[in-house]
Order: structure tokens, then C-alpha cells, then sequence
């Protein structure tokens, strides 16, 4: 077999397991809730660490990369994943594995911003149009099976197993990744910006962790001010540093068009409200319904199946239809899906939440296809890979921000006894009762992008090589 398949191989196996642990783990957390004594809070930042490690390094890794040799790059974030996943798996409090999946985020980073790069140096022509679609369906294949893995493996095994299933996944593709992949770099276009990754990373961490922090502190509270205070100057000072007459991290004139805009409007609403979601929902389906972790998963499965087979759909459908059609319709359909789902009482059966389940499968199917090609069509060719950087970025810190947010409304309602398997009707309903109100503020949310999506992503800002737009 020719190197650039194994190539192939190499990066859709670790691009696999990378994403796997961005859903796997949703349904492990009631399990690990238990097992480590964690708190709610905990449990948000078992999800944001890696979300907000994942958000903030891509664009860095990315600068390292062309700087030092992507093929390095790669083979250490592959390391170092492995690495924190394993130590993930020996956790025994909340405090150590929320470190360790802050290392797998940034391992994580890694392989995300090579994983084109490398790819495109091998394929050419039209063997890098399947290259990418099969990387791509590499893609809708981890987010799809992760909560069903994950129901598997905490059900059968332990919730540790979600974590160590990536010890053997990560040996093969170190193997793979040494033997076949082909070094290569590109330092002149190399774009490191220290100042704007420690303004970046400061300013998020300081605001995730005052949203996650506040009710239990007490939003008065002198530290929770002042890291409010200190989340809006250093992200001032972010902003400010990206405007200097230097090498930045995020060329800010790429603003300028709004169509680009509008793929990060996008990228941010979907999700902080239907991704941001599924740790409230995963909560109430095995706290409040008692489900098994497996059972969950099951749940989950019909929005998963429905938005892996709609994403191709849409991919077509964007050569035929306007894209912020597309994307406006997409965001649409989630907030109908999150307002379907607020019906949500302490006697329901599980099956309230799947009309939702099934529309916002379709909903999230139409606007992922659309969405990556929009990100990279709106700019110049030079400009794409910093262009997916930054759409990838506002993924994430749509879920970071969005968990964070939620959660502090939630948490100011819900009474700290409904996550305990002895709760009374009372916690029960002060829970059901905060989910609700997440649920419609999710679908506020998602139809507020869905109007600017479709206000944005203009047909004028297309590149002439893009999608057709009009």
C-alpha cells in the first residue's frame, strides 16, 4: 500500500480517537459523579478542560507545526494524549482528572491543527477530495458512536474504560504515524504569538471559571469580581494584541467579511446550546429517569445516526441551495429541537426528549457540512488553515462557554440534593425545573444564530473557489 494510505489511516485513527472523547464521555459523568465524590461543578470541568485546552492551543499547534515539523507535532500530541488518557483512567478525584483532560485537550490541539496539513501534502487533486471526505466521515463516526461507546464501556466495564479503550487506539497510531508519515514545515508562514495565546487562554479560563464558580461563592464575591474583571481585560488585551504590526494568531481583517462572521456566529451558537446541552440532558436521563449509563446512550443514539447520515446530505444539497439557507435552517431546527425538549417533567418517560432528538439530528447534519466548507470559502486560499483554525476554536469555546453559562443558571435553581440517588421530589422538581429554563434559553440561542447565519453568509463573500452561495 502506498505511503499517503497509511498516511490516511494514521491520521483518521488518531482524529477518531481525539474526537471520540469529546462525546464518549457525557454519559460516563453521573458514574464518575459517584465514583469521585464530584461535585456539579466538577463535572463541568471534566467537559470544559479539554474543551477550552482544545480551543485555545489549536491555533498555536498549528504555528508549531509549520515551525518545527508537523509530522513531529502530530507524533507528540498523539503521545501526549495517550499519555494524559491513561492517567485519566487512574483518577482517583476530581482534581487530578480534571488536570488530565486538560493535557489530553492539548494533545488533542495537536493532532487536530496537523491532521489537514498532512493530509494535504500526500493527496493531490481529486484522491484528496475522498482523502478529506473520508476524513471527514471519520469525524460524524466518533461523535456518532461516542455516547453508545461510552454507555458500552461504563455499563460493562467502568467509566475508566472510556479513557484507557484510547491506550491501545493511541499505540497504533504512534506506530503508524513513525513509520509512515513524511516530515515536512513551513517556518516562514509560521504565525507563534505568545502574547496572544497567554491573553487568550487567561481571559477564557478567568470567565469559565467565574461562570462556574459564582453560585456556589456568591456572584459578589471579591474573587468572583475580580475574575470577571480580569476575563475582560486580558480578552481587551487579546483583541488589542491581534491588531499589532506583528505576527499574530488570528488575522482580525478576516472579520472584515461577513460571511466569515457568520460561520463563526454559527460554529458558537450550535455549540453552546444543543453540544452544550447534552451534559444537562445526560444528567437528567440517569439522575431523574434512573437510566443506565447504556440505556443513555441508546437515547442518544437516534440523533447521533440521524445527523451522521444527514451531514452527506447537506454536503450535496450546498452545491444546489444557499449555504446560509443551510446554516440558518440547521440552527432553526435545533431551536425547535431545545424548545421540543423543555416539556420535560419529573414523571416523563424518556421518550419526550426524542422528537427532539430526531429534529435536532437533521438540524445538526444540515449545518456541519455547510459550516466547514463556509469557514475556508469565505478567504483566500493562503488563508484557509488558519481560517479552519479559527472556526474549530469557536466550536469549542462554544462548548466551554455554553456548559459554563448554562450551568450557572442551572446551578441557581436546582437544589444540591437532586444529583443524589436518594433525592426528594422536591430536589427532583427544582432540577426539572432548571433544566427546563436551560433548554429554552438553548433554543433562544440557537434561533438568534440562526437569524444571523442567515443575515451574514453573504453570496458576495464567497472566494470564486468555494461552494455556490447564491
Amino acid at each position: 500500500m502506498a505511503r499517503k494510505w497509511w498516511t490516511l489511516i494514521a491520521v483518521c485513527t488518531a482524529t477518531f480517537m481525539l474526537l471520540l472523547d469529546i462525546t464518549i464521555v457525557n454519559v460516563a459523568l453521573p458514574a464518575i459523579q459517584r465514583a469521585l465524590k464530584a461535585s456539579f461543578s466538577d463535572l463541568q470541568w471534566v467537559v470544559d478542560a479539554y474543551a477550552l485546552a482544545l480551543a485555545t492551543c489549536v491555533l498555536t499547534a498549528g504555528s508549531l507545526a509549520d515551525l518545527f515539523g508537523r509530522k513531529r507535532l502530530f507524533l507528540i500530541g498523539v503521545t501526549l494524549f495517550t499519555i494524559a488518557s491513561t492517567a485519566c483512567g487512574a483518577a482517583n478525584d476530581p482534581l487530578f482528572l480534571i488536570i488530565a483532560r486538560g493535557v489530553q485537550g492539548l494533545g488533542g490541539a495537536m493532532m487536530f491543527a496537523t491532521a489537514l496539513a498532512l493530509l494535504s501534502q500526500e493527496f493531490h487533486g481529486k484522491e484528496r477530495g475522498t482523502a478529506f471526505g473520508i476524513w471527514g466521515a471519520t469525524i460524524g463516526a466518533a461523535v456518532a458512536i461516542g455516547p453508545l461507546a461510552g454507555g458500552v464501556l461504563t455499563s460493562g466495564l467502568s467509566w475508566r474504560w472510556i479513557f484507557l479503550v484510547n491506550i491501545p487506539i493511541g499505540v497504533v497510531a504512534v506506530a503508524l504515524s513513525a513509520k509512515q508519515l513524511h516530515e515536512s514545515s513551513d517556518p516562514e508562514h509560521s504565525r507563534l504569538d505568545p502574547v496572544g495565546l497567554v491573553t487568550l487562554t487567561g481571559g477564557l479560563l478567568c470567565l469559565i471559571l467565574a461562570l462556574i464558580e459564582g453560585n456556589q461563592q456568591g456572584w459578589t464575591n471579591v474573587w468572583i469580581l475580580g475574575l470577571l474583571v480580569a476575563a475582560v481585560v486580558l480578552l481587551a488585551l487579546f483583541i488589542a494584541s491581534q491588531t499589532a504590526d506583528r505576527t499574530t494568531m488570528i488575522d482580525l481583517q478576516l472579520f472584515k467579511r461577513p460571511a466569515f462572521v457568520g460561520a463563526q456566529v454559527t460554529a458558537f451558537s450550535i455549540s453552546s446550546s444543543m453540544f452544550a446541552m447534552f451534559l444537562y440532558l445526560t444528567l437528567y436521563l440517569q439522575d431523574i429517569l434512573g437510566l443506565s449509563p447504556l440505556k443513555t446512550g441508546l437515547v442518544f443514539l437516534p440523533l447521533s445516526v440521524i445527523s451522521f447520515f444527514a451531514a452527506p446530505i447537506a454536503g450535496r444539497l450546498s452545491t444546489r441551495f444557499p449555504i446560509r439557507i443551510l446554516l440558518g435552517s440547521g440552527l432553526a431546527l435545533n431551536a425547535v429541537a431545545l424548545w421540543s425538549m423543555s416539556r420535560v417533567t419529573t414523571a416523563s418517560h424518556w421518550t419526550v426528549l426524542l422528537p427532539g432528538f430526531l429534529v435536532g439530528g437533521v438540524g445538526i447534519g444540515l449545518v456541519n457540512a455547510p459550516l466547514a466548507s463556509t469557514a475556508v470559502s469565505t478567504v483566500q486560499v493562503e488563508r484557509a488553515g488558519m481560517a479552519s483554525g479559527i472556526n474549530n476554536t469557536f466550536r469549542q469555546l462554544g462548548i466551554a462557554t455554553g456548559i459554563a453559562a448554562l450551568g450557572a443558571i442551572f446551578a441557581s435553581k436546582v437544589d444540591a440534593s437532586a444529583f443524589s440517588a436518594h433525592a426528594s421530589l422536591a430536589a427532583r422538581a427544582s432540577f426539572v425545573h432548571g433544566l427546563h429554563d436551560i433548554l429554552l434559553i438553548g433554543a433562544t440561542v440557537a434561533a438568534c444564530g440562526a437569524v444571523l447565519a442567515t443575515a451574514l453568509v453573504r453570496p458576495q463573500d464567497f472566494v470564486a473557489s468555494g461552494p455556490r452561495p447564491s
